[in-house]
């Protein structure tokens, strides 16, 4: 099978970019995979296809930008050159801009592929019924949130007329099937990105680093986790460094510059900047507790499943995507209010004070973590892939029966 993955890809800074590159990094290994065809956004640098694992090939076409008008022309016109034998976009609403046409006309793709008998599965990795727009930086005025849900109505339309609509959470295949009632809309677990081998659970120094990883600004805001750490620190004799690793969300442009000048008088408090692919694992590794400092949730959680295969206790609040995470797939951790300090540090204190207790969470999020590995994920995505072709063979009218009059 020649595949074609639209979608963001390291080193660029779009949305996804990191999960589109586990994906290749499976795909590729697979043998009914016999080349993967990247239709990605453009950067400067070279994409990240090094990998120690021999597999396919895999060809590059960079054929779009963020926020450009003419996306849909150029990546469509790359599909028709390269002539894959099936398409896999790696989407949510705002994957080809954050200005609205943009990002609609992108949304139009799979459906002309469709139309031109590809067989398409978008994997979506939130919708827009889950979201509070609010929260998620988009908009507070009530007239443009209902603006927004008209038009992301509209947009999920389009999107369901691909062949198959993949979800990563049940409640949004009950929430898509009951409000646009299809029979095209699939849950496939977002998968663990790596799975190492079972780590070690001790701390590597006396130094308990405390860390929360994501683009920040919006819904995902480090001030409380900041001040939570300042408060554990005035009443215990622990020794804490504070991590903050990654970088604004786009729509919140020096929102990480101004929260360092804020608390530059913090002791042992970093902020890493962007973490290239081979920095996440002793990122990690070197972490005592994982902290999700959101004030909502846009999707199923990347990070709790990477903190979860390194074995990490988490520290999080029990709303959204993360509870239902938590009740659907396993995963532990240590509940606190949203923007509530006192109880955030509370929440930090009870793992990082009890290392029996941080331990066994790690134990259980380790072992939620591996029950879904990439290399499970992707098998799932060609079993489908195979299907739809089936069922597009089965349509075709048997030329060979046809008698000629």
């Amino acid at each position: 099978m020649k595949l074609a993955l639209v979608t963001s890809y390291p080193p660029s800074k779009v949305t996804l970019n990191e999960y589109a590159y586990h994906l290749v990094k499976s795909f590729r290994q697979k043998e009914k995979i016999t080349e993967i065809i990247l239709l990605t956004d453009k950067t400067k640098e070279e994409k990240h296809i090094q990998f120690s694992e021999e597999g396919c090939k895999i060809t590059i076409k960079e054929c779009w930008k963020f926020n450009s008008y003419t996306n849909v022309i150029s990546v469509f016109k790359a599909i028709r050159q390269t002539k894959p034998d099936a398409v896999l976009f790696n989407l949510q609403f705002m994957k080809f801009g954050d200005k609205k046409i943009p990002a609609a006309l992108g949304l139009t793709l799979p459906l002309l592929c469709k139309l031109k008998k590809i067989p398409t599965i978008v994997l979506l990795h939130n919708i827009l019924e889950q979201v509070d727009l609010k929260s998620a930086g988009f908009t507070s005025n009530k007239i443009l949130q209902k603006i927004y849900n008209v038009i992301g109505t509209s947009l999920t339309k389009l999107v369901l007329k691909s062949d198959i609509v993949a979800v990563t959470m049940n409640k949004y295949v009950n929430t898509l099937i009951k409000k646009y009632k299809v029979n095209n809309v699939k849950m496939i677990p977002h998968g663990t990105f790596e799975v190492a081998k079972e780590p070690n659970y001790e701390l590597q120094s006396s130094l308990i680093k405390v860390m929360t990883f994501g683009k920040f600004g919006t819904y995902k805001k480090v001030e409380s986790m900041i001040e939570a750490v300042e408060k554990i620190r005035e009443t215990s004799h622990l020794d804490f460094e504070i991590v903050i690793a990654g970088t604004d969300n786009p729509n919140v442009p020096g929102y990480l510059a101004a929260v360092q000048e804020k608390y530059k008088h913090v002791p042992n408090l970093t902020f890493t900047g962007y973490v290239e692919e081979d920095e996440v694992e002793p990122l990690f590794n070197e972490s005592a507790v994982v902290v999700f400092p959101y004030t909502s949730t846009t999707g199923s959680s990347g990070v709790l499943h990477q903190a979860g295969s390194y074995g990490k206790a988490v520290v999080m609040p029990n709303l959204g995507d993360l509870a239902t995470l938590i009740k659907e797939e396993g995963y532990r951790g240590e509940f606190f209010e949203t923007e509530n300090v006192d109880s955030l540090a509370k929440a930090i204190e009870n793992i990082v004070s009890n290392e029996a207790y941080r331990i066994e969470l790690g134990k259980a999020n380790y072992k939620a973590a591996t029950a879904y590995p990439m290399a499970r994920i992707t098998d799932i995505y060609i079993e489908e892939f195979e299907k739809i072709m089936d069922k597009k063979s089965l349509s075709k009218p048997d030329v060979s029966r046809t008698s000629i009059i």
